[in-house]
């Protein structure tokens, strides 16, 4: 979920940072500075309704953004927002059909909303047994019900967190699946016609054997591989039946077995 980032040129502290600066709001909201309570109350939410602070989320970018108001004199540590104090911070979750709606919102103008695959929590004294999916699987899965899709660089980082999950190496192994897909995203971009384009079943369709490591599916992988394909991806969304959906759904798989 990615959001522009606050820049400031150095010396340049006449104004602070507005809301109007970063997000797609209007009205009164628009022109007010992003104030360190703001920040904190929206990480809050985040934390309460998706037990994380994403990266690159409203509340990560809004804290940017107080941290330079503040560093600049421009606002107090404890100042808020009237909007904010007033009309509120919200984080609202909804799940439709195994997708997960996340709307994020400050004096009821939305400043974050993405989409997800839902992953439920494990459930107590749960375990993965040898019948349990695994990361290599789920990729070939979605080579089969998204195989002619040309890999674009949502896919690419897919397939990179979900070789690093799978692995357990911390980091991109060269000639991988990993850099071979980042390679075809980038090459895509050039290609003019689609025919010309390299796709997930030309890059996915052996990853079992393709990786180096390889691991029963968790909640934990799928939410590292969701996550990198929504911040790389324009609409800030998966691809049904792509990387991250076909994660997700083995992480379900193996919840229930």
């Amino acid at each position: 979920m990615s959001q522009p980032q606050p820049q400031r040129p150095a010396g340049d502290y006449q104004d602070p940072i507005k809301y109007g600066d970063i997000f797609d709001v209007s009205g009164d909201l628009a022109s007010k500075p992003i104030a360190p309570r703001d920040a904190a109350t929206m990480q809050a939410a985040e934390n309460m309704v998706l037990g994380q602070t994403p990266r690159g989320g409203p509340a990560a970018v809004m804290q940017s953004a107080a941290n330079i108001n503040e560093r600049a004199g421009l606002v107090g540590h404890s100042d808020v927002t009237d909007v904010a104090r007033d009309e509120g911070v919200t984080v609202i979750e909804t799940v439709v059909d195994g997708q997960r709606f996340v709307v994020e919102s400050v004096g009821g103008q939305v400043v974050g909303q993405f989409v997800q695959p839902d992953v439920p929590m494990r459930s107590r004294g749960a375990t993965l047994d040898n019948d349990s999916i695994t990361i290599g699987e789920a990729l070939e899965a979605s080579a089969v019900s998204v195989g002619d899709k040309p890999v674009d660089q949502s896919d690419a980082a897919a397939i990179q967190a979900a070789e690093v999950r799978a692995t357990g190496k911390n980091e991109i192994i060269p000639g991988g699946i990993g850099a071979e897909a980042q390679s075809a995203a980038t090459l895509n971009t050039q290609a003019m016609r689609d025919e010309n384009k390299t796709t997930l079943g030309d890059i996915l369709t052996d990853a079992t054997q393709k990786l180096s490591g390889d691991k029963a599916v968790t909640r934990e992988d799928a939410e590292r591989v969701i996550s990198a394909e929504i911040r790389n991806d324009p609409a800030m969304a998966t691809t049904p039946g792509g990387v991250a959906a076909s994660v997700a759904a083995a992480a379900r798989l193996n919840q229930q077995g």
